[in-house]
């Protein structure tokens, strides 16, 4: 009944000051809507790496040339163009922990049907990409063995290439012009889409990577193998062997620096979720600030709060109230104050989270609002106002009765 009372009297203190208690509350709501959407945005950001990698696969690993020096300067990744399509052929035949493989060269051009046109990277593959990519056709069928072997001039469209060329007809058998070359379109891809702000994966068109080495770039090496081991457990091991093979093939003596890289994708994602969960208490971190200074704004109402009522307080302890019941009234004040502030603030930020996807100056921003951010910003208003409220109260609970009744 003792706590009943003094909450009844906190909640009419509060309720006596009804701008002052919402002017109090204002930096624990905002504190509390920022922590929730900057983190929503940092566990956007990392949902959207996980899909991104997901759908790649994570046991793909890339073969690319490496950095070549020249006259002690550095030509960058892509260096060397020695990666040769027996390369990919070797790769598969002779590494256990491969399942499959793929060459890749990459150009970009300009694609006309009819009477519309449209930028975009043309990505020269082997017949097992799908696979290797896990990227199944929608429509149609992907390129075979033949059509590789042959240079066949035939395609198979990204989906948003798809959107732009051809809107709602049928693309399939239709003959589109690449470089002024024309191609057959035999099959069109899944959308993959845009996911965490990585580019459009569906704005390119793939063709046999030995029609782009002979007849749109006119050269005898590739830009990459794409390899598939045989299980995400085999990737390290697939990567140890391909390092092994391609140093021979390539005559590298001992000692000397590779002319090949690999990439392995476990490695970038676990990196890309690293740096994302950097981001994460970074953003949350930024946003905490403005809970802390929330919680100055509330130590300052109460020690106002406390001056004001002096009297109120010298009152109460001569009819026999104790110190610590001062110190309990003026302390839950605080609390309330800081978890209404919470409960608002949880509000305006889970809405203002949902509403960044619809805002276009935020773009295709992905957001996700976790009950574990909810709960920690519940429990860090709580924090604060007990933190914050501590002080005033225990001046109040150690005030002298007899000079509190002399007050005016």
């Amino acid at each position: 009944m003792k706590i009943f009372r003094i909450l009844q009297v906190s909640f009419r203190a509060i309720a006596r000051n009804k701008m002052r208690s919402f002017l109090t509350i204002l930096g624990i709501i905002i504190g509390v809507a920022a922590v929730i959407a900057m983190v929503s945005v940092g566990e956007g950001a990392r949902k959207g790496i996980e899909d991104h990698f997901a759908a790649m696969g994570t046991n793909l690993l890339f073969v690319q040339p490496a950095s070549r020096q020249f006259r002690g300067v550095s030509t960058g990744a892509g260096g060397y163009n020695t990666l040769k399509p027996e390369d990919a052929k070797a790769i598969e035949q002779y590494c256990d922990a491969v399942a499959a493989t793929s060459p890749s060269i990459n150009t970009r051009a300009q694609v006309i049907y009819a009477n519309k046109n449209w930028n975009t990277q043309i990505q020269g593959t082997g017949e097992k990409f799908p696979e290797v990519r896990r990227w199944p056709v929608a429509e149609g069928v992907y390129f075979d063995e033949f059509h590789v072997l042959t240079s066949a001039k035939v395609c198979v469209l990204g989906s948003l290439v798809r959107e732009n060329l051809f809107e709602n007809e049928d693309p399939i058998g239709k003959i589109i012009r690449i470089s002024n070359i024309p191609f057959r379109v035999i099959g069109v891809l899944e959308s993959k889409g845009e996911q965490g702000g990585w580019f459009n994966r569906d704005d390119m068109i793939a063709v046999p990577y030995t029609t782009v080495m002979k007849r749109l770039r006119n050269v005898d090496y590739i830009n990459s193998i794409d390899v598939m081991a045989v299980s995400a457990e085999m990737t390290d091991e697939a990567q140890r062997q391909i390092a092994a093979l391609m140093r021979e093939r390539h005559r590298i003596a001992p000692g000397s620096e590779d002319d090949f890289r690999i990439r392995n994708m476990t490695d970038v994602a676990e990196s890309a979720q690293e740096s994302s969960q950097i981001m994460t208490i970074l953003l949350g971190s930024i946003a905490g600030i403005s809970l802390i200074v929330g919680g100055i704004g509330i130590m300052n109402i109460m020690l106002v709060s406390v001056t004001e009522r002096i009297r109120e307080i010298g009152v109460r302890l001569a009819v026999g109230a104790r110190g610590k019941d001062i110190l309990l009234q003026f302390l839950i004040e605080a609390v309330v104050l800081s978890i209404s502030g919470g409960i608002i603030g949880i509000l305006v930020g889970v809405g203002a989270s949902r509403l960044m996807k619809y805002i276009p100056a935020f773009g295709d921003i992905t957001t996700v609002v976790t009950p574990g951010s909810v709960l920690l910003a519940f429990i860090f208003a709580a924090s604060v106002g007990i933190f914050f409220g501590y002080y005033p109260a225990r001046k109040a609970s150690k005030l002298d009765p007899i000079e509190a009744l002399r007050y005016e």
